[in-house]
């Protein structure tokens, strides 16, 4: 079962630069680990020590929030997209 992560622009260093990966999995959770996996250096930019994902890394199971769903026990399918979107800081002083 295919499973496309969409890498943003500030992860893609960790990434050999692409865009997008194709990855297995039946669970984001599991995704993601695949994910760290392959490219061992975006661990820490994805989870805290405890396995988590960052507070600022937003994860998203096609136009969904994992965080609306159950988290990184989300279950995945075939073609599912996940995006993985940190939160940028910004505004007006």
């Amino acid at each position: 079962m295919a499973v496309t992560v969409l890498i943003p622009t500030t992860l893609r260093a960790y990434t050999e630069r692409k865009s997008e990966i194709d990855l297995e999995g039946e669970t984001v959770g599991k995704v993601l680990q695949n994910l760290v996996s392959l490219y061992p250096d975006s661990k820490k930019s994805l989870f805290d020590e405890e396995g988590k994902p960052r507070s600022f890394v937003n994860v998203f199971l096609g136009e969904t929030n994992i965080k609306n769903l159950n988290g990184l026990d989300s279950e995945t399918k075939n073609g599912d997209t996940i995006m993985l979107i940190p939160a940028i800081a910004g505004g007006r002083r």
